[in-house]
């Protein structure tokens, strides 16, 4: 098994910062819609504790991740239509801009909150309230959990149409 990505095959960072991700995220994104139709208590405050946990968990994975792409070789090789790399970083990207909007939408309407937000390596605040602000952020949060999932919708729909229909078999350059 190849560390980098070869022009046939993702090497095994890649696919672990891929799986990894896809594996918080089959939690993460249900987890979101419970803890919406929970009433305010302790649980509910302690259970978003570990939902934010987890959304930095993905935020640094994120980082990493994108590092790690810019500096190995795209997989899609020389037999792809511009179109479709064209398609491909868009589709990348927005799945990109999502995570970061999501994650720092959370955190940010957590601290107008006046709640403290653990970025694993420090925590912090504002240390003030603004519950308007704080009200914007949840509802960009919100949106762009909608816009992820219908990203994810779409990367599997093309992964199948890769698979069944152009048979290039790009599933099995990430398994």
């Amino acid at each position: 098994m190849n560390f980098t990505a070869t022009i046939t095959k993702y090497g095994i960072v890649a696919k672990l910062f891929h799986w990894t991700i896809a594996l918080i995220l089959i939690f993460q994104i249900p987890f979101g819609f419970y803890l919406v139709d929970l009433d305010f208590s302790q649980e509910r405050v302690d259970l978003e504790q570990y939902h934010a946990l987890g959304g930095i968990i993905i935020l640094y994975i994120t980082i990493l991740r994108l590092i790690w792409k810019l500096m190995t070789p795209s997989v899609l090789g020389n037999d792809a239509f511009p179109f479709q790399k064209l398609i491909a970083k868009l589709s990348h990207g927005s799945m990109y801009l999502a995570v970061f909007l999501i994650t720092t939408s959370g955190a940010l309407k957590k601290m107008y909150m006046g709640e403290d937000v653990n970025f694993i390596f420090f925590q912090t605040s504002f240390g003030l309230n603004n519950f308007d602000l704080s009200d914007l952020f949840y509802e960009i949060h919100i949106y762009a959990n909608y816009f992820l999932i219908s990203l994810i919708a779409l990367h599997i729909s093309a992964v199948i149409f890769h698979h069944v229909v152009l048979q290039d078999k790009i599933l099995k350059k990430m398994l």
